[in-house]
């Protein structure tokens, strides 16, 4: 009995206990997973994924799940594992915008609402399933920096902070450098300064619910069985037709308001306009799934359309004040904050402007101390240099006395200079005519030497003569041996004089007489040839030495004027001018000669 009843306990407790079922949701900036019961129904997974997100405006958003080759959204009255939803575990939902507003500041009241969207409609324009031209892309990727970054800070944010940032489309950002999309970028982002992250954010979702694809689901249909390929578009304005490969102008539009009626039989959508003069406007949808999408955006889009223009509810208008109430603390907020944050630079200002007026005082009173040290320092200095000056001045009466004694010495030299000059260059001319005058008397001798090398040889010429004619009559009148003929003997021993002709030639020469008159003669002229010469080496000296003496007295003359200066200026001791002691006698050889 005891064992039946612990069989029954345990089957009871398992009964007791409901099966769950794990479900992964992913937001646009979070991942979470739930423990979910069988029973659930999608609204009850949809209601705990807002409160864990804190979402109140939950009719914009659903819970997507992807089913084959197209998505589909999870139905709140249905259960959750009666849905097509896929069989993994866990099962993965995606939270995003199944409904975009019209006005995007007028109808998201809550800061997280905005958020949620500004994160799904930045991720649709980097995926390009938003079109956006570059200008616009520029301005929208400062105000995602803005609300990312906060203020621009030139100190902080350098070149290059933007690398790791996914800012623009690639459509885009292949037009130019990642570095001159970066410049752009920030010139845009540091006119941002001030705003705070919501509003950069709402700053965002203004500007992009004014480009074309905003907000617009499309599905592929047909207007009849055989007509070509059309797009549908749904949004919160309406429906419209576009051609394939333009999702920028509609073809056709029908509004909202416009509409009476929309239905579907399997693949067939019937809009039935409001007036009914139109016509009805009928197109096909090859799968049914998407059939059923289809007419669910257009029931919702169109029950938000309607809600927009009807009185808000109360839960809606307390969001709004509380909305409001938010806004305006977290203005006060921002303002006090950047009051104490202006007061905070200020006062590091002023502490920055007083440590360095502390630091200008300090180096001011270091320089001053310097000053007065080098002033004591100077003091002493000109005391000693005006002992010095006053010794120095002494000095220097004393050297002027010493250099008019000298300049008086120089005078009286430069006057015996100029007078040993002016005897020189008269001893020079002397010397000169004396040498014109032996030059004449060389030519003289020269001239006599050759007239009595004539005389000489027109002397032998008759001596020869003179004995031939004697040999001649001796052989005729006496034939007897010419050497021991008395006659010839006395005429050679007392100088015989003949002739045969009428020239009257003195015979009283001998050769020894005529050769030593010979040499004579050329010995004179060879003694007078080297005189000659010794007197022109003698001129040339004269004339050396006479130069030697004019360039010795000028450097001797500018010896002295430095001499002088430098005792005035340098208080050098003078240079007195050394007169010419080894002065070479000026014409002693001349003289001699």
């Amino acid at each position: 009995t005891a064992g039946k009843l612990t069989l029954m306990s345990i089957l009871g407790l398992k009964k007791k206990q409901p099966k769950t079922f794990k479900v992964k949701v992913i937001t646009m900036d979070a991942e979470m997973e739930f423990s979910c019961e069988v029973k659930w129904k999608g609204k009850d997974l949809f209601d705990l994924v807002c409160r864990t997100v804190g979402l109140r405006e939950t009719w914009f958003f659903g819970l997507r799940y992807t089913v084959k080759d197209t998505y589909a959204w999870l139905k709140p009255e249905k259960r959750v594992l009666d849905q097509e939803v896929p069989k993994d575990s866990p099962i993965t939902f995606s939270f995003l915008a199944k409904f975009f507003p019209e006005k995007v500041e007028e109808e998201l009241v809550q800061e997280i609402t905005q958020h949620l969207f500004f994160l799904q409609v930045k991720k649709q324009i980097l995926d390009e399933e938003i079109f956006c031209s570059p200008e616009a892309s520029v301005l929208l990727a400062s105000y995602a920096v803005q609300a990312k970054y906060g203020d621009y800070d030139p100190n902080f944010h350098k070149p290059g902070f933007l690398a790791q940032d996914e800012l623009l489309p690639q459509r885009v950002s292949y037009q130019m450098t990642a570095e001159m999309w970066e410049e752009k970028i920030t010139a845009w982002y540091a006119e941002h300064r001030g705003i705070a992250r919501d509003e950069a954010e709402m700053d965002y979702l203004k500007i992009a619910q004014d480009l074309e694809m905003y907000g617009i689901s499309y599905f592929s249909i047909t207007q009849n069985k055989r007509d070509t390929d059309l797009l549908l578009g749904v949004d919160a304005q309406g429906l419209h037709i576009y051609s394939p490969n333009s999702k920028l102008n509609p073809n056709k539009s029908f509004p909202w308001s416009d509409i009476r009626n929309i239905s579907y039989s399997e693949k067939e959508f019937t809009i039935k306009p409001l007036d009914k003069k139109k016509d009805v406007f009928k197109f096909y949808s090859s799968q049914l799934r998407v059939n059923k999408l289809i007419l669910q955006l257009c029931i919702g889009n169109h029950d938000l359309f309607m809600r927009r223009r009807k009185v808000d509810s109360i839960e809606v208008q307390q969001m709004k004040a509380q909305a409001k109430e938010e806004k305006a603390r977290k203005k006060v907020e921002r303002q006090i904050l950047a009051r104490e944050k202006q007061m905070r630079e200020e006062a590091e200002r002023a502490k920055e402007e007083m440590e360095r007026r502390l630091f200008q005082l300090q180096d001011e009173a270091r320089l001053a101390n310097e000053a007065l040290l080098r002033s004591e320092e100077t003091a002493d200095l000109l005391a000693e240099k005006a002992q010095i000056a006053e010794e120095e001045a002494k000095l220097l009466a004393h050297k002027a006395a010493d250099s008019e004694q000298e300049r008086q010495r120089l005078e009286v030299t430069a006057m015996k200079t100029k007078e040993e000059k002016r005897m020189m260059e008269q001893k020079m001319r002397e010397a000169e005519q004396l040498a014109v005058k032996l030059v004449e008397q060389s030519e003289r001798r020269l001239k006599e030497a050759d007239h009595l090398k004539q005389d000489l040889t027109e002397a032998k010429d008759a001596e020869r003569r003179a004995k031939q004619k004697l040999l001649e009559i001796t052989k005729t009148t006496y034939p007897v041996r010419p050497s021991s003929y008395p006659g010839v003997l006395l005429l050679r021993q007392m100088g015989f004089r003949a002739g045969c002709d009428a020239a009257s030639m003195r015979l009283d020469f001998k050769d020894s007489d005529m050769k030593r008159l010979s040499m004579e003669i050329e010995r004179e002229r060879l003694e007078y040839m080297e005189k000659s010469k010794h007197l022109q080496d003698q001129l040339k000296e004269l004339k050396t030495e006479i130069e030697s003496l004019k360039l010795e007295e000028q450097q001797q003359q500018q010896a002295s004027l430095y001499s002088l200066r430098g005792d005035v200026r340098q208080y050098a001791q003078p240079h007195y001018a050394q007169p010419h002691s080894n002065r070479r006698p000026s014409c002693q050889s001349l003289l001699h000669l």
